[in-house]
Parts: C-alpha cells; sequence; structure tokens
C-alpha cells in the first residue's frame, strides 16, 4: 500500500484569480482540488492521504471533503512558504507513520485529469526502482539561450521530457533526500529536481498528455473547455438548440 501526499499550500498568483487560490477553482461546480484528490480516495492501492493546504482555507477544505464523502485524508497541515517547504511539513507528518519500504505519491493539488493507471504505474515503479516520475515526450523544439535573446545551440527534442505528477518514492529515498537538502540550504522546485542535484537516480515511466498542471488562466479555460466538450459530445444539434 501507499500514502498520497497532496500540497497546495500556494495561492496561484500566476493564475490572477485574486479571491480563490487556483486550487479552489471550480470546473463544472467541483473544486480543483477535489478532483485531485478523488482520483487518490478510489485508488485501492492508496491507503492514506495527507493534504498541506493554503493554511486561510483549511476549514473550506475540510468543509469540501464532506461534502464529497472523502475519506482517505486523514490528516491536513497548514503550507509554507513554496512548495518545497509544503512538501517537507508533509513529509514530517508521515515520517513515524509509514514504514521506509512503503511508496509516497507526491502530488500537487491542481492535477484534475489524472488517471487510475497512472497512480497504479508510479506506485509499481517507485516500488521496484525507489523513485517512479511520470514524463511525456516534448512535441516542440527547444532552444537554449543564457539570457533569452541570443541562442547558438538547439537541443534534440527526442532527449527533452516534460515531468508530471505524482511522482512517487520509497519514503526512506525522499525523506532522506529532503533531510540532506535541508542541511545543505537547497530550495529545489520539484522532488524530481531534488533527487538530480543530490546526484540520486530518477527513474522514469510514461505519463499521460491529458495529465496537466492548473497553472495559469489558459490552463483552466482548456480543462474546462475539455469537461465542456465531455459533457455535451453526446448531445444531438437539435438538443443543443444549434441551427
Amino acid at each position: 500500500m501507499a500514502n498520497a501526499l497532496i500540497f497546495a499550500g500556494g495561492v496561484g498568483r500566476r493564475m490572477k484569480s485574486e479571491d480563490v487560490p487556483k486550487q479552489f477553482l471550480r470546473v463544472d461546480g467541483i473544486p480543483i482540488i477535489i478532483r485531485t484528490i478523488q482520483y487518490f480516495e478510489k485508488h485501492e492501492q492508496v491507503a492514506r492521504i495527507v493534504v498541506v493546504c493554503y493554511e486561510p482555507w483549511i476549514d473550506e477544505l475540510r468543509q469540501e471533503l464532506g461534502e464529497y464523502g472523502i475519506r482517505k485524508v486523514t490528516e491536513i497541515l497548514p503550507g509554507g512558504q513554496t512548495g518545497f517547504q509544503s512538501i517537507h511539513i508533509g513529509l514530517n507528518y508521515l515520517n513515524g507513520i509509514m514504514s521506509g519500504e512503503e511508496a509516497v505519491l507526491i502530488c500537487d493539488g491542481v492535477r484534475p485529469c489524472l488517471s487510475r493507471e497512472l497512480i497504479t504505474e508510479c506506485i509499481r515503479n517507485a516500488e521496484l526502482y525507489g523513485s517512479a516520475v511520470p514524463v511525456t515526450p516534448s512535441i516542440d523544439s527547444v532552444l537554449y539561450s543564457e539570457d533569452g535573446e541570443q541562442c547558438g545551440k538547439n537541443i534534440s527534442r527526442k532527449k527533452i521530457f516534460i515531468t508530471q505528477a505524482p511522482q512517487g518514492y520509497l519514503f526512506k529515498e525522499i525523506v532522506s533526500a529532503h533531510e540532506e537538502a535541508v542541511q545543505g540550504g537547497m530550495e529545489p522546485i520539484s522532488s524530481a529536481d531534488l533527487m538530480i542535484e543530490l546526484g540520486r537516480k530518477v527513474h522514469l515511466f510514461p505519463g499521460i498528455r491529458e495529465n496537466i498542471k492548473v497553472t495559469t488562466a489558459e490552463d483552466l479555460n482548456a480543462l474546462r473547455a475539455t469537461h465542456y466538450y465531455e459533457h455535451f459530445k453526446n448531445f444531438s444539434r437539435e438538443e443543443l438548440n444549434i441551427e
């Protein structure tokens, strides 16, 4: 069995939503963070979910969890100033609860298009290799520039992969990496970045392209458009009142 650590301690400034943190924005009436959590709630190999949340919205999250019948969330913790700090808070809570040989799945709270199969593969690969990071191949050409103005080098897109979440790790591996990072004053962007900076191997496995992270208003519009299409795709033109 695995445990899930959902970090949602930020407010999403790139979303430019002044009143509501991005993880609580609604798509078809359901908060994005609830859509994310539901995948772990329904997965038979996930025993426990811990959420690290933006503190002013903890009571709102508790209410939403009750409304949608989510039972696996055992703790909601106040988030840190960064994603790394929020993950560290969650790992500290799980330390002593989890065995070092169990897998922990670390996922941001704005991944509302996960799949059961992706979570299954993440657990399987983490247990086999100690780490499991879902990726998709880059479909765009990539250029390298030091200053964003001049470029003298392109990078083969065959060697470029886009990281996704959840990222799975044996608990002992990610905890020791976090301890080393704190001692060294490191503040990596993601858990995979941390492992790589420490010289540890990161195992990659195929992700799914629809597993978007809702970061910007454009992401939110794309997500809402997808749900609109899925809802109405089986309706006839007459039912939709289209001339």
